[in-house]
């Protein structure tokens, strides 16, 4: 269902319409195993982000109440997204996306955790840092501008760009867990801080 979808997506969006801009391509792994986060304030970046990134295929942590109606819940799951308890995370949580990045794939989670405007005074969860340092995967940090209905989706113009990926396997020996969190956490949300507001800058001055 996820190709199938995507492939659709991706000619009108990409090729028709033309909606959608993507920045920083170059940075993006060639092999598929990596965290890709992005900032988050609507539906449409999940859409966006994996237009992004298409034909590669994102598996998306999302909140478990989506999946409480079993059509819906069900028609998430052939989309690759599988559910996350945020109330109260355990062990559990961690495993299924750690699993699907030593199978090779794509895990995309927006680390503030819900959708809301991201800006210097909003909080980085650890997930992703946790998960993917976890996993020995590199993180993918990526920002979004652009429409915030569906509609926009194809009447608007919305930019993708992603930064550098962030290595989680080459920080020095002696430094604790918590510690390598605590760095990685902080760097995910200086390069985001930084690519949204290159973002904003690049839209202000058109």
């Amino acid at each position: 269902m996820y190709r199938f979808i995507s492939s659709i997506l991706n000619l009108i969006i990409r090729k028709i319409c033309k909606s959608l801009e993507v920045q920083g391509e170059e940075n993006i792994p060639q092999l598929h195993r990596y965290v890709v986060t992005c900032t988050h304030e609507s539906y449409n970046e999940v859409i966006m982000l994996g237009m992004a990134i298409y034909p590669n295929q994102i598996h998306y942590m999302a909140k478990k109440e989506l999946f409480n109606n079993k059509w819906f819940g069900g028609f998430l799951s052939s989309l690759n997204a599988f559910p996350v308890d945020r109330e109260n995370p355990g062990p559990s949580t961690l495993k299924k996306p750690i699993k699907l990045l030593k199978e090779n794939k794509t895990v995309g989670i927006f680390p503030t955790g819900h959708r809301m405007k991201y800006d210097e005074g909003s909080p980085m969860k650890r997930g992703a840092v946790t998960i993917a340092m976890m996993a020995q995967a590199p993180i993918l940090p990526a920002a979004y501008i652009g429409p915030k209905k569906i509609l926009g989706l194809i009447t608007g113009k919305a930019i993708i760009k992603f930064g550098e990926p962030i290595e989680t396997k080459n920080l020095p020996k002696d430094m604790k867990r918590n510690e390598k969190l605590e760095y990685l956490t902080k760097e995910l949300e200086k390069r985001t801080i930084q690519l949204q507001n290159e973002l904003n800058a690049s839209v202000a001055h058109k």
